[in-house]
């Protein structure tokens, strides 16, 4: 009987997918429950599994493919698998006193103590018995620690993933590794040829006065490479573009003066973390704040729909993260009825979950506002792409020390730049500017999250 691999539902409004990686060969024998090939949507890395014992008798679509839910992938082969297991044991029943005598004699040809070298050849043909079943189980332990963007890279420049050391979570091997990898061998093989002082080049003569002189032809290494875009950054170039096209979109500014937050941090951090087992960290306080300027600002919590406005009366908050595989959008569900400790928890899960390629359709889904922190990775001063259908984004920065005047004095204080990114056809910029004046009273006086403010 023949058992079909269909691509499986992928989650809401995802209908297509691309094929990663097989991670079993034509003629491989499987098991129900073993992971065969790893597909690639635009949100999250899927893994499709056996659902029968038998042998992968064809792989219908090839890697870096596009794929649509219920598309044949390949076909198992029950009956081929229960056939060559007969085989097999009848095979092995009758090849297995020659081995033993084949490999007896060889050991007394270059061992000299044929005692000595007995219990060694007793031992080799149960060594031999399963190498198959052992290479898959390696393979299938080893597969989750290479994420698909590094797998890809690796194979079209026949890189062995073996001599890199991953730097992601759990030693994963990211994008990134390979390229260092590829990298630092480029440059190896560049500083192993050296030239020779008699071999340099001649000093050119200089040209006569008044005349030019010839324009250097550039010399070296100058490679080109293509590379096909995976499908989530496929996507995300599509939803970017698509944002800047169809949206009236428009960025406001302002700066928050962070000590009293630093100062809070400070003084309680060490407390919270023994009392939840998580850091008191940023992220929490501008969701809060955040939350309470949807509150007082709906406009900015809507959603546009033809002609009609969608207020929104829930506060699914989208943090916005960098990962090796692309940007995506994690959603903390009803952040308002969260507290700092449980929000801060949702981040931390979301984020490793992130990193490891473990997120779920569900955790990718809906989302009425978004939170990006640029801050992390050193910028100062961005302007935040919207995430449609939602029309409003708040980009968080770098915390910078920076003279400012205060009371009439020139002072020190860490200050934060923030932008508030709007769709103008929902949102008119009197309401912008207020909402964001408010996220900083609110920041610069966190006593009003404790009062409703």
């Amino acid at each position: 009987m023949a058992i079909e691999i269909k691509v499986p539902e992928l989650g809401e409004s995802v209908l297509e997918a691309t094929v990663s990686r097989w991670l079993k060969k034509e003629g491989d024998f499987v098991n129900a429950g073993d992971v065969l090939v790893e597909l690639e949507t635009d949100k999250v890395n899927l893994e499709v599994g056996a659902k029968g014992n038998g042998i992968l008798q064809k792989i219908e679509v090839p890697e870096g493919a596009d794929v649509k839910v219920g598309n044949v992938l390949g076909i198992i082969d029950e009956k081929a698998a229960a056939e060559q297991g007969e085989e097999q044991k009848g095979l092995g029943e009758k090849a297995e006193p020659p081995k033993a005598e084949q490999a007896s004699a060889e050991a007394q040809k270059t061992e000299p103590v044929a005692v000595e070298t007995r219990p060694v050849v007793a031992q080799a043909p149960k060594e031999e018995t399963s190498p198959r079943n052992d290479g898959q189980q390696m393979e299938r332990q080893a597969a989750p620690q290479i994420s698909p963007v590094a797998a890809r890279l690796a194979r079209d420049k026949n890189v062995d993933l073996s001599k890199i050391t991953g730097t992601g979570n759990e030693g994963r091997v990211t994008k990134a590794d390979v390229e260092q990898y590829l990298q630092t061998q480029t440059t190896a093989q560049v500083g192993e040829q050296p030239m020779a002082a008699e071999e340099q080049p001649p000093t050119p003569p200089q040209p006569a006065a008044g005349t030019t002189s010839p324009q250097p032809t550039p010399s070296g290494n100058r490679q080109e490479e293509r590379t096909r875009m995976s499908r989530r950054r496929r996507t995300i170039a599509q939803r970017l573009l698509e944002a800047t096209q169809s949206t009236a979109m428009l960025t406001t500014f302002n700066e928050i003066d962070m000590s009293a937050v630093m100062d809070l941090r400070k003084r309680r951090n060490e407390e919270f973390q023994k009392r939840f087992g998580v850091k008191l960290g940023f992220s929490s306080f501008f969701i809060k704040a955040a939350i309470s300027a949807l509150k007082a600002f709906p406009q900015v919590n809507a959603e546009l729909d033809g002609e009609e406005l969608v207020f929104k009366h829930y506060y699914d908050i989208g943090m916005a993260v960098g990962s090796s595989e692309g940007l995506v959008v994690p959603v903390i569900r009803d952040a308002d009825l969260l507290s700092f400790a449980e929000i801060e928890k949702r981040v931390k899960d979301l984020a490793e979950k992130t990193e490891q390629g473990k997120l779920s359709i569900e955790d990718l889904r809906g989302g009425t506002f978004t939170v990006t922190n640029g801050g992390v990775f050193g910028s100062l001063l961005s302007t935040p792409i919207l995430n449609p259908p939602q029309v409003g984004i708040l980009g968080l920065h770098k915390i910078e020390e920076r003279p400012i005047a205060l009371n009439g004095q020139v002072v020190i204080r860490p200050m934060m730049y923030v932008g508030l990114s709007y769709d103008h056809r929902v949102v008119d910029g009197r309401e912008a500017v207020q909402f964001l004046v408010h996220i900083k009273q609110v920041i610069e006086d966190p006593a009003w999250m404790l009062v409703g403010g």
